[in-house]
């Protein structure tokens, strides 16, 4: 008998929450995620839980119990329940096992049932589909514990029912692949129906596609999914004109994971409107692909945009082939702490307005150039003799 070990389960919060409902007679079983990433000894962020009691019922329990209540989905059965436990484990979003009645290919009408097996079977991936006791003992009604231990992502049963009653799993599978998946162990029933139904993902805002891509870039390495992506058809679908083989070079040298650095290295053709990026997002990914493809050296980035942004643009480069100096790192450092000796009230009066500016400017050019090593006095002398001011 399989189970788990994890922090999360000597949480007072928790334990108060399952005797709450199983002290009544119903099932509480911690499900999904959390059961899944204690079984692989990966981080586990929030604790959801699953059990035969209805809503309504819930919400009744939890108060007599003195536990305060929030209907967050109570339409699909989901009750939050919030604990006086303090730290991570203080809400708990319990959901009553429930079948899909109608789906329309992104939101489904659903019934509550007593049945758990019932209710794993409307669950995406099998290794989603796993339940614990409030001692850890695991549950597997559909048998997904077995592809969950080999890091194999497969659909409940067939791939193509489950994404025709939502789109949005076709990318979910790519996402879960690039974090739990091993390579080369993707199901090949499942890559052939996400090819057949790619289509599909044209129902699915871009704000969510967005969302669903943002986090497999933020795998620890994401090419392999990406790679099925792309020979699904699934990769050009939602992001046009995307490669791989500015990424591929980029994983073998980057030094700071980050997903706009990687996806500026996929090449999309217009990957604000393909994914519905923030304006602070598009805006990094661009200006990382301009300052990539530029000839600024990485002194005047560092200088002028900081040592992040320029310690991403020396890794696109990197992953270009371009050839940096062996200590890239440290001009990077050193040139983001200088700042300029001179101001604008060193050329004053004789300068003024888009004068002082340009002139402003061009020494600080000439700054950046010098190593930094130019004076104040040097500088105040090239720029007004620039502007013809002496």
């Amino acid at each position: 008998m399989s189970a788990i070990r994890a922090e999360f389960l000597s949480s007072p919060g928790l334990q108060q929450v399952l005797t709450t409902l199983t002290a009544a007679g119903h099932q509480a079983l911690i499900v999904g995620g959390a059961v899944r990433n204690a079984m692989l000894g990966e981080d586990v962020s929030d604790v959801d839980l699953s059990t035969d009691a209805l809503p309504q019922q819930v919400i009744d329990l939890a108060g007599a119990a003195g536990l305060k209540t929030v209907p967050t989905g109570i339409e699909h059965g989901t009750v939050t329940v919030l604990t006086t436990e303090s730290g991570p484990w203080r809400s708990f979003e319990i959901t009553t096992f429930r079948r899909d009645v109608e789906t329309d290919g992104r939101h489904a009408v659903v019934s509550f049932s007593t049945d758990l097996a019932e209710d794993a079977r409307r669950r995406d991936f099998t290794m989603n589909a796993l339940y614990a006791t409030a001692t850890g003992e695991v549950l597997d009604p559909i048998g997904g514990l077995p592809d969950l231990l080999a890091r194999r992502l497969r659909f409940v049963g067939d791939p193509r029912a489950r994404i025709t009653e939502d789109y949005l799993r076709i990318l979910r599978f790519f996402r879960f692949h690039a974090w739990y998946g091993a390579p080369g162990a993707a199901d090949p029933d499942a890559l052939a129906a996400c090819a057949e139904l790619a289509e599909g993902l044209n129902r699915i805002s871009k704000e969510r596609i967005g969302e669903e891509m943002q986090k497999l870039l933020k795998a620890p390495d994401p090419l392999d999914a990406l790679c099925l992506m792309e020979q699904t058809g699934v990769l050009q679908h939602v992001l046009p004109g995307a490669r791989l083989d500015l990424l591929t070079a980029l994983r073998r040298v980057e030094t700071a994971p980050d997903w706009r650095l990687r996806l500026a290295t996929l090449q999309a053709d217009d990957p604000r409107g393909s994914l519905r990026l923030s304006n602070r997002s598009a805006r990094i990914v661009m200006q990382l692909r301009e300052l990539a493809q530029g000839d600024d050296s990485l002194e005047r980035i560092a200088y002028r945009h900081g040592q992040d942004l320029a310690r991403q643009v020396a890794q696109y480069r990197l992953a270009e082939g371009r050839d940096l100096p062996p200590d890239w790192d440290r001009r990077i450092q050193r040139a983001a702490q200088q700042k300029l000796p001179i101001s604008a009230t060193d050329l004053m009066p004789q300068l003024s307005g888009a004068a002082l500016g340009a002139a402003l400017r061009m020494a600080e050019d000439h700054w950046i150039d010098s190593d930094f090593r130019a004076t104040a006095p040097d500088l105040v002398a090239l720029a007004r003799r620039a502007e013809g001011s002496e």
